[in-house]
């Protein structure tokens, strides 16, 4: 006698179980806007992974919003500034801009502070996760690691105003205003091969800091400075959930 199929509310019940182990492995993500104006962060998620948060959004001083990602996950999160959108989403950023939509598709327009993570993919494996300056820095963000997790779980973070301590050849200004709104990289300002680790320096031996990657590790230690300042600059934890703070001492 053939075995009958497996009824409805079986199936039901098994695809509930698998959703609760999911969301339960799933890293949730804090975003806390921490800085004295409206913010509108943007998302990017790596290995066809949908986009957590639409891609974008604004966030209101003091306002916090969280995602759960699933294991595996990858991506970087960041935050624009000085945006104006329409009721359709469509509307361009001084800073942090993504093709002039609320809801990126893609990475934010040099200069931008990055957090990255790489989520473990399984029980017992690290996260990997950093603050980046490698492609410039427009505001303060600081990644701490939440919950029950366990290994290093450092703080990552770029905690100092750089904008305040820019040099002149390095600054974005708001044209309106006139006031520093991002400080770029040097890669970015000069578009040089000592500067990008690109042709004859594109590896670490021949890639040193520059005066210009020097000044942004020594205003923010734990952050990334240039492209091979990996030693100090990338943090491991497992099991961790993330609170990420734009602007994490006020502004």
């Amino acid at each position: 006698m053939a075995a009958s199929a497996p009824s409805l509310s079986f199936l039901f019940l098994l695809l509930t179980l698998f959703q609760g182990i999911s969301i339960a492995n799933a890293t949730v993500f804090t975003l806390l806007n921490q800085c004295g104006y409206t913010i509108w962060p943007g998302t990017l998620s790596g290995n066809g992974a949908a986009a957590l948060g639409d891609g974008g959004f604004s966030l209101s001083p003091g306002a916090s919003v969280q995602f759960q990602a699933p294991p595996g996950w990858s991506g970087r999160f960041w935050t624009r500034t000085g945006c104006n959108f329409d009721e359709s989403g469509n509307g361009r950023c001084l800073t942090g801009d993504c093709g002039g939509t609320l809801k990126c598709a893609g990475g934010g327009t040099p200069p931008v502070s990055l957090a990255e993570f790489t989520v473990a993919a399984g029980p017992g494996e690290k996260d990997f996760y950093d603050v980046s300056l490698v492609d410039g820095y427009n505001v303060g963000v600081g990644v701490k690691p939440v919950g029950s997790g366990s290994g290093d779980c450092q703080y990552a973070g770029c905690v100092t105003d750089l904008n305040a301590k820019c040099p002149p050849e390095l600054r974005v200004t708001d044209p309106g205003t006139g006031n520093v709104v991002a400080c770029k990289s040097a890669c970015a300002a000069f578009d040089a091969p000592e500067f990008c680790c690109t042709g004859d320096h594109a590896t670490p031996q021949t890639c040193s800091p520059s005066q210009y990657s020097v000044l942004f590790k020594d205003a923010c230690p734990t952050a990334y400075s240039y492209a091979y300042d990996d030693a100090s600059s990338t943090c491991t934890c497992s099991g961790s959930d993330y609170l990420i703070t734009f602007c994490p001492t006020g502004s």
